[in-house]
């Protein structure tokens, strides 16, 4: 059975037959073992429930949604049919979100990048509306991720004022250079697409990696220069 199948059998389990009506047939997911295509099932269902928050579904959400989500030929059409059924009403998402969290709630570097994946998906129209980041954060919440580490990754994909590359990185701003340089190295190492796969992110989402890898890069190189004048600067009064 290919992909595109299992998929389609998970959501059969999921959201029950495609002529019902999904927000009466969803079930819980604790109420049944779910497999791996369940867990694939709920992220397609995240994505698809994240581009119908803000009322309608663009173009350029769904677009986005197949950049995450790249499926071998064979699998899209089941796949394009899981996601229009999804994407007919947010309801139900947190429990989509539940079943990601109990998959991977040990493993908080693989539910960082699904939360990157929506972001990519909310900004994919240039612009996350209120019912979009009231989604993601609570997407946060049941992944178990606290104020700060929300805050960033979402400065990440959109950016804040002139603290951005500390909070990009994690840190405080009167951590030393050395410290600084620590856990750019830990945070680089941790988002390098060859370490994505020997983690076991799904593919769907590998793609992601280089752009989180230039912010992490950029707010890194920002922190050493801004450091690198202010010592000149220290210098010259002096």
């Amino acid at each position: 059975m290919n992909f595109g199948l299992r998929i389609l059998g998970a959501a059969a389990r999921l959201f029950g037959p495609p002529s019902g009506d999904p927000t009466r047939q969803e079930l819980s997911p604790f109420d049944r073992n779910v497999g791996d295509a369940g867990v694939a099932a709920a992220l397609i269902a995240l994505g698809a429930k994240l581009a119908k928050a803000d009322g309608v579904v663009s173009r350029d959400e769904i677009c986005a949604f197949k950049n995450v989500f790249q499926a071998d030929p064979d699998g899209e059409e089941g796949i394009a049919r899981f996601f229009n059924l999804a994407a007919q009403t947010t309801l139900g998402f947190e429990a989509y979100a539940k079943i990601v969290y109990k998959k991977y709630k040990r493993r908080s570097d693989i539910l960082e990048d699904v939360l990157d994946g929506l972001f990519h998906i909310a900004l994919a129209d240039g612009i996350v509306t209120d019912e979009e980041m009231a989604f993601l954060e609570t997407t946060g919440r049941v992944f178990k991720f606290n104020e700060r580490t929300f805050s960033r990754i979402r400065i990440a994909h959109m950016g804040r004022a002139s603290d951005d590359p500390y909070l990009i990185l994690g840190i405080d701003e009167d951590v030393s250079d050395q410290e600084l340089k620590k856990m750019y190295r830990r945070m680089a190492s941790a988002n390098h697409p060859d370490r994505l796969m020997a983690r076991g992110l799904p593919k769907e989402l590998q793609k992601l990696a280089s752009h989180k890898m230039a912010m992490i890069n950029k707010a890194y190189a920002e922190i050493v220069a801004q450091r690198k004048e202010q010592v000149l600067a220290q210098t010259g009064e002096n």
